[in-house]
C-alpha cells in the first residue's frame, strides 16, 4: 500500500514516521523548506513509547506528484486546508482512499465536494505532539491513538486493510463502525476545552478552582452536546463521564492547543471547531439556552483573530 502524508508535522510526521518506522511505504508530501530540513537532519521522534530515527525519509513537493496513492493521511490545521487539498489532489485515483485526521467535521464536507463521497473517509486521533529543535516531533503525552472507518459504519475491504497495514506500528490503530460518532463526541469534548480555556485564558485547574468555574465548564459541555445529539450523534455515557472528569479535575494544567496557539499570536481554528458547531446547532434547532455560552467564547476567538490581523 503507497501511503502519501501530507505534511510532516507534529502529528502527520508522528504517524506517518512511525509507519516508516514499521517498514511502510511512506512518502512525505513537503513544502521545499521541510523538504530541505529533513534532508539535513532526518525525521526524529521523541517519545516515551521509544525514539525513532529516519535519515532522510521519502518526501515529495507537489510539483513532482505524478501518479496515484493508495492512501492519503491529512493532518493539516483546517485554515491551511484549501492549499492541501490542492497540493496532494494529482495524488488522488480513481481507488485512491483519504483518511482525514482534523478536528470537526467541516473538512469531511470540503474533501467530499471535491473528491467525491466514495474517496473520504472518517479519522480522528488522540496525540500531544509539537516540532522541536531542527523540526524534530516531541511527543507530549501517553496517548498515540488514531482512529479511522467508512462513514457509513461499513466495514469495508479497504478499511481492513489500512488496519492491517497498520498493525506493528508504535502507535493505537482501530477500523471503527462508528467514526462519525467518534468524530463527535471528540468535537463536543474539543470545542468546550478551546471554549474555555481560550476564554479565561486559564487551565483547566485555574478554571475549576475559581468562583463558579466547574459549573461554566460543564454548562459550555452541554450546550456542545446537546448540538451533537439534535444532528443525530449522541456522545455516549462513558464518553461523557471522562469527558467531565478531566474538565474538572482540581490543578489540572491542561489547556486546548487553541491556547497555546493565540498565547503565540499564532493562527486558530476559531471557524472550523466552534463557529461550525454553532452553525450545525442552530441548523438543527439545538437546545442551548437563551444565551449560549458556545456563542460568547466564539466571539472571544473572532476578535483575537481581528485584532491579530489589524496588528499585522
Amino acid at each position: 500500500m503507497r501511503i502519501l502524508v501530507v505534511g510532516a508535522g507534529a502529528v502527520g510526521g508522528y504517524f506517518g514516521g512511525r509507519l516508516l518506522e514499521a517498514g511502510r511505504d511512506v512518502t512525505f508530501l513537503v513544502r521545499p523548506k521541510r523538504a530541505a530540513e529533513l534532508a539535513a537532519h532526518g525525521l526524529t521522534i521523541k517519545s516515551s513509547f521509544g525514539d525513532a530515527a529516519m535519515p532522510a525519509p521519502p518526501t515529495i513537493l507537489t510539483e513532482n506528484l505524478q501518479a496515484a496513492f493508495d492512501l492519503i493521511v491529512l493532518s493539516c490545521k483546517a485554515y491551511d486546508l484549501d492549499g492541501a487539498i490542492a497540493s496532494f489532489a494529482p495524488a488522488v485515483g480513481a481507488r485512491t482512499a483519504i483518511l482525514p485526521l482534523l478536528n470537526g467535521l467541516r473538512h469531511l464536507d470540503m474533501l467530499v465536494e471535491r473528491f467525491g463521497s466514495d474517496r473520504v473517509l472518517g479519522g480522528q486521533c488522540v496525540i500531544a505532539s509539537t516540532l522541536g529543535e531542527n523540526g524534530a516531533i516531541r511527543h507530549l503525552n501517553q496517548n498515540h491513538e488514531l482512529s479511522f472507518g467508512e462513514r457509513d459504519g461499513v466495514l469495508s475491504d479497504r478499511v481492513r486493510a489500512i488496519a492491517e497495514m497498520m498493525t506493528g506500528a508504535r502507535f493505537t490503530a482501530r477500523a471503527s463502525e462508528h467514526i462519525l460518532l467518534e468524530m463527535w463526541e471528540k468535537w463536543a469534548f474539543l470545542a468546550t476545552l478551546a471554549g474555555c480555556t481560550c476564554l479565561m485564558r486559564a487551565a483547566v485547574g485555574d478554571v475549576v478552582q475559581s468562583p463558579r468555574g466547574t459549573e461554566f465548564a460543564l454548562a459550555l459541555l452541554d450546550e456542545c452536546v446537546s448540538i451533537a445529539r439534535a444532528n443525530g450523534q449522541a456522545p455516549r455515557a462513558a464518553y461523557l463521564e471522562r469527558s467531565r472528569a478531566v474538565l474538572t479535575a482540581a490543578g489540572s494544567d491542561f489547556t486546548a492547543s487553541m491556547l497555546r496557539d493565540i498565547e503565540s499570536r499564532a493562527p486558530i481554528e476559531a471557524d472550523h471547531i466552534l463557529g461550525d458547531l454553532i452553525r450545525r446547532g442552530r441548523r438543527e434547532g439545538a437546545d442551548v439556552g437563551p444565551i449560549p455560552l458556545l456563542d460568547i467564547a466564539y466571539l472571544h476567538l473572532k476578535a483575537y483573530e481581528a485584532r491579530r490581523a489589524r496588528m499585522k
